[in-house]
């Protein structure tokens, strides 16, 4: 359903012009699992919904793959006004 937007985040996961926020990487680390982790579920994962942030209205899209050694994980961003892609939180799928 958003093709287009889960093809333009999987290239700012390619060419490297992403970044993550702290709490990003804080949920990352208490899951145990690594960037490596985060940018596979990006590039094999699926975008699941569109959600529109309370605050600036900003479009967020949380993606839905797999890690490394295959458990599901869950990644939202965002694309910001300078074109990288903003890795909001990531967290285990239950």
């Amino acid at each position: 359903m958003y093709k287009r937007v889960l093809r333009q985040v999987r290239e700012k996961i390619r060419t490297r012009r992403y970044v993550m926020t702290l709490h990003a990487e804080e949920e990352m680390n208490n899951d145990g699992l690594t960037i490596f982790d985060v940018e596979r579920a990006i590039l094999n994962g699926e975008i699941v919904e569109r959600q529109e942030a309370q605050h600036t209205g900003e479009w967020k899209y949380p993606v839905v793959g797999q890690a490394i050694d295959g458990r599901s994980v869950v990644v939202v961003g965002k694309v910001s006004v300078t074109g990288r892609l903003v890795i909001i939180t990531v967290y285990l799928e239950d």
